[in-house]
């Protein structure tokens, strides 16, 4: 069994939550979320507050002023890779908990359909504003890097923010 390796970045003031599922290989090795190379995420992030991010410092100020935070829905889990549809007997997160300890959070936006399907399994009962995030994986070519720029602008709103 697999234990998330990181801790929740949320701040007093962090308005928005962003769960993934659950650390790639490459995250885990890297000791940070989305730490594959390849994946979109922190450059959605750089291109939508025009913050560059050239090391983890710069990244935590930025979802700090954003007022972002980081999670994932995944405690534990059993897998093979880094795909999501490879994880097996997954033990959740309590993010009702995380709720309730930072009140300003009034919408949680996931970044893939496993984060979501799972919250809305095992906290449909909350009453907080949800929404999908395109996944910034690599592996998801749906869209291209600025249809999903575009995407979080929309729902995220944090754009120059900071």
């Amino acid at each position: 069994m697999l234990e998330h390796p990181f801790n929740p970045i949320v701040f007093k003031d962090t308005e928005i939550l962003i769960l993934g599922s659950f650390p790639s290989i490459q995250s885990f090795e890297n000791n940070f979320y989305y730490g594959h190379p390849r994946n979109q995420f922190w450059k959605i992030m750089e291109a939508l507050t025009g913050y560059p991010i050239n090391n983890r410092d710069q990244k935590i100020w930025l979802l700090k002023e954003a007022k972002v935070g980081l999670w994932d829905m995944v405690a534990s889990c059993q897998r093979k890779n880094s795909s999501d549809s490879c994880l097996e007997e997954e033990n959740v997160n309590d993010i009702e908990a995380l709720l309730e300890k930072y009140p300003k959070i009034n919408k949680v936006c996931f970044t893939g359909k496993k984060a979501e399907t799972l919250f809305k399994k095992h906290f449909s009962h909350l009453s907080i504003e949800i929404c999908y995030l395109p996944s910034p994986s690599p592996a998801y070519a749906a869209m291209n890097f600025e249809e999903k720029v575009v995407a979080y602008r929309e729902k995220l709103g944090c754009e120059r923010r900071i």
